[in-house]
């Protein structure tokens, strides 16, 4: 079997087949299991190509990262505060203000046992193992979003796979540029927390204010 067959395989299964087999009923015990088998067969592969070790950024690359980072939560911020506002008035900023225990809580677990994770495997080992496997980069960066938001499928929202979708172009598209899973992490997070401070939490099958 060809090398680039074999990582055709690899992905279609990683990311198409194991995200779309949690739609199915089937032993919550199997599907964890799955996941983990498979979160370990990527993070021995990013061990062996030495890209699970912590680097620091290239300095030249911190200063447009957080000048077009910020420009972008502004945006983010204005278009889902009056999202919030329009759609669910009492769930703006509802968590923060009631519960800021819960709230310090879902950060925390979002931003180290959530994000570190996603971006490893969808940016990371994504990048590392097929990138090659496509010449035309912008293509590459709407595959990546697209398979980013099917791993949402099994919250059975649209709007999670939307904001997946676009938040996989912007994560894709910053990785793409600076290779650095720090800088894509910092970003993710900074975008999800918002989500959860803005009040969208429960829309996103996170616990909220009652």
């Amino acid at each position: 079997m060809s090398s680039t067959l074999a990582r055709g395989l690899e992905l279609l299964f990683l990311f198409v087949l194991l995200p779309i087999s949690f739609l199915f009923d089937y032993h919550i015990l199997i599907k964890v299991g799955i996941t983990l088998v498979g979160f370990i067969y990527i993070l021995l592969h990013l061990r062996r190509s030495g890209l699970l070790k912590l680097k620091k950024p290239n300095k030249l690359t911190w200063k447009p990262f957080w000048k077009e980072t910020i420009i972008k939560l502004a945006i983010i911020i204005i278009v889902t505060s009056l999202y919030v506002f329009w759609i669910a008035p009492d769930k703006l900023f509802s968590v923060l203000l009631k519960k800021p225990g819960l709230w310090l809580m879902i950060l925390f677990i979002y931003t180290f046992l959530s994000v570190w994770p996603q971006e490893i495997i969808y940016r990371t080992f994504f990048y590392d193992r097929y990138e090659a496997l496509l010449k035309n980069k912008w293509l590459f960066i709407f595959i990546n979003a697209i398979l980013f938001s099917l791993a949402h499928i099994f919250l059975r929202s649209f709007l999670v796979q939307l904001l997946t979708f676009v938040g996989g172009l912007l994560f894709a598209f910053t990785y793409q540029r600076t290779k650095s899973t720090t800088l894509v992490s910092i970003e993710h997070a900074i975008y999800g927390n918002w989500l959860f401070t803005v009040g969208m939490g429960d829309m996103l099958a996170f616990p909220g204010a009652d």
